[in-house]
């Protein structure tokens, strides 16, 4: 049977406060963004694992606050004095700075405070917990307040799986969720990568959306993204 051919069309997320699934494993955070600008500390650290939500909050948070983003490549060689003083700002993975870097950021939280600004930061590891080179900075990072975002349970997954069929538009039998949430990976980069191959496998099989589908998909394993 001839298989379709696959575009590569990219698909547009739904990154509101409104479209972010609050559970147990996320709540303290989604408090913690939400309570801006009344936070105790110019700072907040947002931890989690691959897909746990801290792009999502922290895109929130960036629309809210008006706030630029910052690449941590961009970090070592930026004019960290500007920087500080333009605004919000967002940086994300900074549990991947280089020695160079992690002096830019030291910097730049010091001058954070300085100027007045807020900075929202997002790590794969709580401060606490990652081996940074520079011990001023550690410091400063043990000591900034930090939320972390724990693996989905059920109904949490449930809810991300129906979110991601829906941003890609696919209607799926009732039955497919209750199929997959007991078989696969318990973490949302693992349900974004199944959507993504489940979308890809119905349009080039020209096969419906449901279980049997699902249960190939499984059997192989999707890689994660």
């Amino acid at each position: 049977m001839a298989r379709q051919l696959v575009l590569a069309l990219p698909h547009r997320p739904a990154l509101g406060r409104e479209d972010f699934l609050v559970a147990a494993s996320n709540e303290t955070a989604v408090a913690m963004i939400d309570a801006w600008p009344d936070w105790s500390a110019p700072w907040l650290v947002l931890s989690g694992p691959a897909g746990s939500g801290k792009s999502h909050l922290a895109e929130v948070w960036r629309m809210r606050s008006d706030a630029r983003h910052v690449a941590p490549a961009d970090l070592p060689d930026a004019d960290i004095a500007a920087l500080a003083a333009s605004g919000p700002l967002v940086l994300e993975g900074i549990d991947a700075l280089s020695e160079k870097g992690e002096r830019a950021l030291f910097h730049l939280v010091n001058l954070t405070r300085e100027e007045g600004g807020f900075l929202l930061m997002t790590s794969r590891t709580a401060p606490a917990q990652h081996p940074f080179t520079l011990p001023d900075l550690a410091s400063r990072l043990r000591a900034a307040p930090h939320a972390e975002l724990g693996s989905p349970d059920d109904d949490l997954l449930a809810g991300v799986l129906a979110k991601l069929f829906d941003d890609r538009q696919l209607n799926v039998p009732e039955t497919l969720i209750p199929f997959l949430l007991p078989r696969m990976e318990r973490s949302v980069a693992a349900a974004r990568a199944l959507v993504a191959a489940l979308d890809e496998a119905s349009l080039a099989g020209k096969r419906p959306l449901g279980p049997r589908l699902a249960a190939e998909i499984l059997e192989r394993g999707p890689a994660q993204d």
